[in-house]
């Protein structure tokens, strides 16, 4: 049984590539950015069977949604997924949230009210749960959970939140009334093997008529069992051919774990976290042999500064950036096993947010990253939409077989 979907705010298409691998069908892939736009163009000209079949639409998701009612998907979508632009809240915006003009989270809302798909997942940075954001975090929460009680034209948002905690208090919100069920969590991407530490909100939300019972999948990966790897079976080097000269000193504050692990004599239950030198694995120096794979060219300019210091090697790269004027200086570098640092080129970025080497970015080094910078991780998007599919077919058997037993119970939206 295929199951349908569409992707707001696509970006380079790192969430939606992970929602097509998961088996959803993509009924529209929304962005509004040129270059990212060309950099999913570019893959579907080369035959990239994730997005070969996507519906790209380039123009902004509020102008998309004006003809919605007629492209038939009310009732019929399965899920809608995206990250609605993050600079109103994250840690190096300008942090206006609902103030800001580039908050997409009432564009985001309207569209789950209007197509009343059966689940949805929406991605955002960790930025939105700090506690100056706590009540319109809440608020958001508020709406997408009751996405058919509007705001009124002359109603403030908070008064409108009001409104929403009052009618989720009620003890009766009426039988056709459309509400989802909605689990938020905050993820670390290096804890599902992606080899980055990358803290994201993902809201994922189920129809109130679908019987799931989800929580946020399983994590895979754990520093515990990378401390392991490194400091207590040596397996990690061994690897990377790394001689007991060649490997660095462990800081004390990695010692005093190391000294834990040992006297508890326990084999990790989960994978090593993944480090940079292990998505690096097979790309030469970008300065020394540039251009000898896509997208793998030098970028001078990295310097080091309080705050900004790289990325070791030998741990999962920290949050890569995007920057409302390219990347700023002094992020998105690494650390080399000599103590210099330099820039990730943008293969080696791409690797860092698990994006194939056959994938090729649109634009200059600043461009590419900032598609990157935004991007959710494709094995992360893979792992949550692979889970919620699970559960809508899941679903989708139980009131087949209800249909077929004559049992009424389920509300049918289409």
């Amino acid at each position: 049984m295929s199951l349908s979907s569409i992707e707001l705010f696509a970006g380079a298409g790192g969430l939606a590539m992970g929602v097509t691998l998961a088996g959803f069908r993509s009924q529209a892939v929304v962005e509004w950015d040129k270059w990212a736009c060309d950099t999913v163009r570019e893959n579907q000209r080369l035959g990239n069977p994730l997005v070969r079949d996507w519906q790209l639409i380039e123009g902004d998701v509020r102008h998309w949604i004006r003809d919605l009612d007629s492209r038939g998907l009310e009732g019929r979508l399965d899920l809608v997924t995206g990250g609605p632009p993050c600079q109103p809240f994250s840690m190096g915006g300008k942090h206006k949230a609902h103030r800001d003009d580039r908050d997409m989270f009432p564009v985001t809302v309207e569209v789950i009210r209007r197509l009343k798909p059966r689940a949805f997942i929406v991605e955002n940075v960790k930025g939105l749960t700090r506690s100056s954001f706590h009540n319109y975090y809440q608020y958001i929460l508020g709406q997408l959970q009751f996405p058919d009680l509007t705001r009124k034209g002359d109603e403030s948002w908070a008064d409108h939140f009001q409104r929403l905690q009052q009618f989720k208090t009620a003890k009766n919100h009426g039988p056709m009334a459309l509400r989802y069920n909605i689990i938020p969590t905050l993820v670390n991407a290096a804890n599902f093997g992606v080899p980055q530490r990358r803290e994201r909100v993902f809201i994922v939300g189920f129809r109130s008529d679908i019987g799931a019972m989800w929580s946020f999948p399983r994590e895979t990966h754990s520093l515990d069992a990378m401390l392991h790897d490194q400091w207590v079976s040596g397996d990690y080097w061994d690897r990377h051919r790394m001689s007991a000269k060649q490997r660095p000193a462990a800081p004390d504050s990695v010692l005093t774990i190391v000294a834990r692990l040992k006297g508890l004599g326990l084999l990790p239950t989960r994978q090593p976290w993944m480090t940079v030198r292990d998505a690096l694995v097979g790309l030469t120096d970008p300065r020394k042999t540039e251009g000898d794979a896509l997208n793998h060219r030098f970028q001078s300019g990295a310097k080091a500064y309080p705050g900004h210091t790289g990325s070791p090697l030998d741990l999962p790269a920290k949050t890569l950036k995007a920057g409302d004027h390219g990347v700023p200086g002094g992020e998105n570098m690494m650390v080399n096993d000599d103590g210099s640092c330099r820039y990730f080129s943008v293969r080696e970025s791409a690797r860092l947010q698990a994006f194939p080497d056959g994938y090729a970015f649109h634009g200059a080094w600043t461009e590419a990253m900032r598609q990157l910078g935004n991007a959710v991780p494709v094995t992360l998007g893979h792992a949550v939409s692979a889970s919620v599919a699970e559960h809508l077919l899941h679903d989708d058997m139980r009131q087949s077989l209800s249909r077929q037993l004559g049992v009424v119970g389920y509300t049918s939206y289409a």
